[in-house]
């Protein structure tokens, strides 16, 4: 992979604005202020501004029927995700905006505000039957704008209220603002928190995610969760090869001493943009090394840059994923950390009020 001669796009992962051309969209040319990065100043590019629509659909629930995930319902209060992460398997979404899945992505962000009130009617129906429900699962709950909308916590209000359980995915230490609704859940089973740490190297990180919380940060945020009683997940999300898969047993260790007990690991994927996102942004960040870590992706994605087959997704094969396998589970049974599984309780929903109607008994 030749080195790259393009400009460091500062304070963001992706390193272009590439268009998609799975649903034959015209090319586009960048035109507009908020692009003005493209054009050089003294030789340094401009930074990129970000900006949030507010939408309004009609519901806020989405289910799956995907078999090889723990969740079949999930929230998301946001569309993009300002963090940034290069690698994140939701970029491609963006696509059916008719916006890039690259730098689009990451400043073109969608606030969802109705979605605490469309939750709460949903719940409301007569014939809904509670699991729980996943959030973070397409883009991070507590990203920037949270502080701003606070959209993730009015969700886990109407929670709260219906007594229905909840699971958080992140990578922000914003998810300590809402402790106290997150500690109150907690007491009743009805809530776990996942914090994903890619790397202990704040300068790495810097590069692959470049908004969101630094890595000191995220475990700290994991050791205050367990102080407040509220069950933490240590998750070494995406795990790739030789560029993180050496912070994987430091992870482990760090988050055993704050209190951690439960953790796994994800494998990069890097499906339809992501890929081409991707090897940008080791040309640019790791000209040297790009060859070898898509080398080993396509080894443990039978041959392709990414396998999108259920199961087989999620369960990388052929050596290198075995080897990550066998150092992740040593590395558990050295800090006595557990697989994690967080059994969290149905039987206390309640249908909540709507229309200031009283809760019938």
């Amino acid at each position: 992979m030749e080195r790259s001669r393009e400009p460091v796009v500062h304070g963001r992962g992706a390193q272009s604005d590439a268009v998609p051309t799975r649903f034959g969209l015209a090319t586009r040319e960048a035109d507009g202020d908020w692009r003005d990065h493209m054009e050089a100043l003294d030789g340094l590019p401009v930074k990129l501004r970000t900006q949030v629509t507010e939408e309004r659909p009609k519901s806020i629930l989405s289910f799956n029927q995907s078999p090889d995930i723990f969740f079949d319902r999930s929230v998301n209060a946001y569309r993009g995700c300002e963090h940034g992460c290069v690698y994140c398997f939701a970029r491609p979404t963006h696509a059916y905006h008719d916006l890039s899945p690259g730098l689009d992505f990451e400043t073109r962000l969608f606030a969802k505000p109705d979605a605490a009130r469309l939750l709460r009617e949903t719940l409301a129906k007569s014939a809904y039957r509670p699991a729980p429900i996943a959030m973070g699962t397409n883009t991070d709950p507590y990203q920037p704008i949270e502080r701003r909308y606070r959209i993730t916590r009015a969700v886990l209000e109407v929670c709260l209220d219906a007594r229905h359980p909840v699971t958080i995915t992140t990578k922000s230490d914003r998810v300590l603002d809402d402790l106290d609704l997150l500690a109150e859940m907690a007491r009743m089973d009805l809530v776990a928190v996942a914090i994903s740490v890619t790397s202990l190297d704040p300068a790495l990180s810097g590069k692959l995610e470049p908004r969101a919380a630094s890595p000191a940060k995220r475990m700290a945020a994991l050791g205050k969760l367990v102080q407040a009683g509220i069950p933490a997940h240590c998750s070494i999300a995406p795990v790739i090869p030789a560029i993180t898969d050496e912070f994987m047993e430091g992870i482990v260790a760090r988050a055993a001493e704050l209190g951690v007990r439960s953790a796994g690991w994800i494998p990069l994927r890097l499906p339809h943009e992501v890929a081409l996102l991707f090897r940008e942004w080791l040309s640019v960040h790791f000209p040297e090394r790009g060859d070898k870590v898509m080398s080993i992706v396509r080894s443990i994605r039978n041959g392709r840059d990414n396998d999108p087959a259920f199961f087989s997704r999620l369960r990388p094969t052929g050596v290198w994923a075995d080897l990550f396998r066998a150092r992740f589970r040593l590395a558990c049974k050295r800090a006595g950390m557990e697989k994690g599984k967080f059994e969290l309780d149905c039987s206390q929903f309640r249908a909540p009020d709507v229309g200031g109607q009283l809760r019938l008994l």
